[in-house]
């Protein structure tokens, strides 16, 4: 199996000028690697990819795989709604040695079934493995259950996130093809593991890595006891995450924990005083802060 466990979508932390502060990611990774992640996911959404230039997507993903190189696997961000950009990415992320690229449903556009498996297939001909990344809440679009089955065909597409809340999709996939599921959601990962899932794509992991890998884990290995039971505790916290808009509850935590700076570019912004007292609330009461 090409991607298994927990893979952190990685913060991307900026500094008090704005600019990316790459010392900063570098000790993100090693908090991730010392809580025992599969992989790290930089430039996804919770990576702010929309206000990265170019160059800084690609700097980012650099210093993360050099960083994590022999220590934990990278699926690079490199997804676009356009085929050329996406292609361009990831051929530059290749040099890398990145273990995989994740690739956004094409946003805004809205392509047809045909325009998607062309997309995404043009991707995969460039011989990384392919995560496509189903979030109909942010691309309106969602990737149909028969696409999935045809794009599945493709030797180098592996694996699919699923992040349109729905956990009967899974079963569906699952039914229909044997592409890998990994959850895209930490409040439903459990329960789509339970369903076939092989993991997860975790905000919460960027704040408690060890805690999730403990919780997936069990999960995988059917000790559905302590999985509940940790998921449990966790599950204000996972729905807090989401109080606002992600990552800016995600960065917020985190700089609460003084990881990082609670920096963000707009048009992402500091969400309110009374979110961010339900957060540190909720972050004290799982025994985080």
């Amino acid at each position: 199996m090409y991607f298994t466990g927990v893979y952190t979508a990685l913060v991307t932390p900026f500094g008090a000028d704005g600019a990316v502060d790459f010392g900063k990611l570098e000790a993100l990774v090693d908090f991730q690697v010392a809580g025992g992640v599969d992989g790290i996911v930089p430039v996804g959404t919770t990576g702010e990819s929309p206000t990265l230039r170019t160059a800084e997507h690609l700097k980012v993903i650099e210093v993360v795989a050099a960083r994590a190189a022999g220590r934990c696997k990278v699926m690079a961000g490199t997804g676009a709604n356009s085929t050329a950009e996406a292609i361009e990415l990831t051929e530059a992320v290749k040099e890398f040695g990145v273990d995989g690229t994740l690739q956004v449903t094409p946003y805004y556009n809205k392509p047809n079934n045909s325009g998607l498996i062309q997309h995404f297939s043009a991707v995969a001909d460039l011989g990384l493995p392919v995560v496509l990344y189903n979030v109909p809440g942010r691309s309106a679009r969602e990737i149909p259950l028969e696409v999935v089955a045809e794009l599945a065909q493709h030797p180098n597409i592996v694996s699919i996130k699923e992040a349109a809340g729905s956990v009967e999709r899974v079963t569906a996939i699952r039914k229909l093809c044997d592409i890998e599921v990994l959850s895209g959601d930490d409040a439903l990962a459990l329960a789509m593991i339970k369903v076939g899932a092989c993991g997860v794509i975790s905000v919460a992991s960027n704040i408690i890595p060890a805690e999730i890998v403990t919780l997936i884990q069990a999960a995988l290995e059917g000790d559905y006891e302590t999985a509940d039971s940790m998921h449990a505790h966790y599950a204000q916290l996972f729905d807090d995450l989401f109080i606002d808009t992600n990552p800016i509850p995600i960065k917020a935590a985190m700089a609460m924990k003084g990881l990082i700076e609670e920096t963000y570019r707009l048009p992402m912004c500091s969400t309110t005083d009374e979110n961010k007292a339900i957060l540190r609330k909720t972050l004290a009461k799982a025994e985080v802060l």
